[in-house]
């Protein structure tokens, strides 16, 4: 995104991207029939593997942490030994957190009906995995089946649902000094939207890093970056939300018992063996698990190459590629990125392909993203995001600030009103956008 300035006006170079016309059909006929197929054996060994390697994590760390004593390592001052238990058991969570991540992608799974054939096995393993992460599950399973049947839907996204210009309480756009796409803006308008969003460095890192720790809790509890149009006080855990059906009220009580035995574990589990031994062993690596959860899906279904929609211009495959996929860790090195990906069982890498079709297990996901990706190549698109990491949710956080009130097809724009991309339709696409397009 290059910019030119004047004395009164900033203009920058937009990248493009292409608003899709293709339908579920187009999009599922690429996929090898084989893909959709799916084994409660062969799910059921990716739980075994995560927990054996946790299992191992914590093995490892409990021998180490042995020989940190002054009979089997000399160190110059009594304070290291407790600054290399420390390092050890952060290691311990920051890896069993990762890998943890994984059983949470799997009980995901299980909410997709993914897992195995059978209804009951997955919402049964889903229920375990998810109750034993604190997550409420067939709460969350409701709200994110409405999360992928309008994903990037400015007003039925249940989640990372962009705040307008108007919602910030931003001064109202005004048609002589900035252009709707967000291509220019003068300069008495910059000022004025950085004065009311603008982010120090320091700033950035910590309300980006205070969203990883607490976005996801925050979510859950009181709607955070969810439906704007949801009354206050809508949460996961009223089984009268405004989020779920009359029938569904008894899933939403069962979803709660297991936040209760879960609690009661985690409280009962304190009282026996000390809170530091809790927080060590289970607390730290659960708030790497919240940490990665909204690392992934911020990066998922956050970024200025994406376009969101209003009703006009919304379709169900529109909203399955308003997604990307990145490297998760893949900015670490390729070592890390591979170890990301088999960790979290590539719920980063292959995310616009669980889009399309969310029934397609991890295992099987791999080679139905690239069949995927051949066809959506064909129509212009390219959908992989830069690697998913901390670099990139500081970018992420500081470029996408607001959209605006009018348009059918919006992008973020950041502090400066400047957007960094303008929607693009092929030739023959009718659109009536409510805004100037490009065609290709």
């Amino acid at each position: 995104m290059g910019a030119t300035s004047t004395q009164d006006v900033t203009t920058i170079k937009q990248n493009v991207v292409v608003i899709p016309d293709l339908t579920i059909k187009d999009l599922l006929s690429a996929i090898p029939a084989h893909c959709f197929k799916r084994s409660a054996f062969k799910s059921s060994l990716y739980v075994a593997w995560d927990l054996i390697v946790i299992s191992g994590i914590y093995k490892t760390a409990t021998y180490l942490d042995t020989f940190i004593t002054p009979e089997h390592l000399a160190l110059p001052h009594p304070y290291l030994y407790t600054a290399g238990r420390v390092a050890l058991w952060a290691l311990y969570g920051f890896w069993t957190g990762l890998f943890a991540t994984g059983l949470w992608v799997i009980a995901h799974e299980c909410g997709h009906q993914a897992f195995s054939e059978s209804k009951l096995i997955n919402n049964s393993v889903g229920w375990v995995l998810h109750s034993a992460l604190g997550v409420p599950y067939h709460s969350w399973r409701i709200t994110h089946a409405k999360h992928h049947a309008s994903t990037g839907h400015l007003s039925q996204d249940q989640v990372f649902v962009p705040k307008t210009r108007s919602q910030l309480g931003l001064p109202a756009f005004d048609p002589t000094k900035e252009d709707i796409l967000g291509s220019s803006v003068a300069e008495e308008v910059k000022k004025e939207l950085w004065e009311a969003l603008g982010d120090s460095p320091i700033g950035a890192t910590i309300g980006a890093a205070t969203y990883l720790l607490a976005g996801w809790p925050a979510y859950l509890i009181r709607n955070a970056s969810g439906q704007k149009r949801y009354p206050k006080g809508t949460n996961h855990f009223k089984p009268e939300a405004v989020m779920f059906a009359p029938h569904q009220y008894g899933s939403i009580v069962l979803s709660d018992v297991g936040i209760v035995l879960w609690l009661a574990a985690v409280i009962t589990s304190i009282y026996t063996f000390g809170f530091a031994t809790v927080f060590r062993l289970y607390l730290v690596p659960y708030l790497w698990v919240n940490h990665w959860l909204v690392l992934i899906t911020f990066l998922q279904h956050t970024d200025p190459l994406l376009p969101h929609y209003r009703a006009p211009e919304f379709t169900f495959p529109r909203g399955a590629l308003a997604t990307l996929d990145r490297n998760l860790l893949g900015d670490c090195g390729s070592l890390m990125a591979w170890i990301g990906a088999h960790a979290t069982h590539g719920i980063s890498e292959t995310h616009v392909l669980h889009h399309v079709s969310s029934k397609i297990p991890h295992y099987n996901a791999w080679e139905a993203a690239a069949a995927l990706r051949q066809r959506l190549e064909q129509a212009g698109l390219q959908l992989q995001g830069a690697p998913g990491g901390w670099k990139e949710i500081y970018r992420v956080y500081k470029e996408c600030k607001f959209v605006e009130d009018e348009g059918n097809i919006v992008f973020y724009k950041n502090a400066h009103g400047l957007a960094a991309t303008r929607p693009a339709f092929t030739d023959g696409n009718a659109s009536d956008s409510g805004i100037e397009v490009d065609k290709l």
